[in-house]
């Protein structure tokens, strides 16, 4: 694929304390094989569906031994730049511009509502091989409790422009580049618990949404929402064996209609 434009998802990992007890269960689910690990990168270990790149798992790194949690990176032309502007826009940077061997250059941010992202500037590996195919990225949305903060920051630092949806029942964003959508931003409810912080939900696509929700249940993930069909897809909130909040979506199985936008840029 072509390098993702600034601001564009462009690649999703995760750590995790058992690395191999998440490879049987994305192997399972969503249909993941893994490559080699790769020691000088902290047994970072890709993850492909038919030969592309989809993915990462990788165990934490020392001092970081954490709930696990899916990370989207966004694509940037300029990391250093993409960093600048996190700091000036009231974000805080997690690791500094680092560059990775001939690969990329990264840094991990969090956003002034808590929610934690990754940058990535594209060397040699520019990100997802594959996406909206069975196995493969689909979509993300920010979940937030200050939907006002990250709305103002997202547009500041990526140059987004944003869409609400017409939907009295939710406070749910587009975040877009032109026609493109790239993002959602979903305000968090009482539903959620008070423990559970800003983040990111990521979306894998699957062939078969109750499919993949029944492997997930039998090897001892949690099913949160769903499945529910909507005019964008089947999709079902999970929750993995270890903790880790992923979503997996058929986007071929679709009902009603699409929701209107109004253009808040």
């Amino acid at each position: 694929m072509t390098v993702q434009p600034e601001g564009a998802p462009c690649w999703a990992d995760a750590m995790f304390g058992d690395v191999e007890g998440a490879k049987t269960f994305y192997g399972e689910v969503i249909g993941w094989t893994f490559g080699e690990s790769s020691p000088e990168y902290g047994d970072y270990t890709l993850a492909h569906v038919d030969g592309k790149a989809v993915g990462a798992v990788l165990p934490p790194l020392p001092g970081q031994e954490e709930k696990p949690q899916w990370c989207l990176y966004l694509a940037s032309e300029d990391v250093a730049a993409t960093a600048a502007r996190i700091r000036e826009n009231g974000g805080a940077l997690l690791m500094e511009p680092t560059q990775v061997g001939e690969f990329g250059s990264m840094c991990m941010a969090r956003e002034p509502s808590g929610a934690v992202f990754g940058v990535w500037q594209a060397g040699t590996r520019e990100g997802f091989e594959a996406m909206g195919t069975p196995g493969a990225y689909a979509w993300a949305e920010v979940f937030t409790r200050e939907p006002e903060k990250a709305d103002g920051f997202f547009s500041a630092v990526f140059g987004y422009g944003q869409k609400r949806m017409e939907d009295e029942g939710v406070d749910f964003r587009l975040y877009d580049l032109g026609d493109r959508p790239l993002l959602g931003r979903m305000r968090m409810t009482d539903d959620f618990p008070p423990e559970v912080p800003s983040y990111v939900n990521v979306y894998f696509t699957v062939a078969d949404c109750d499919d993949a929700v029944a492997k997930a249940t039998k090897l001892g993930g949690r099913l949160r929402f769903g499945p529910m069909t909507t005019p964008f897809g089947r999709f079902a909130a999970l929750t993995d064996p270890q903790g880790a909040a992923v979503s997996v979506i058929d986007v071929t199985t679709t009902e009603g209609e699409t929701p209107k936008t109004t253009d808040v840029s």
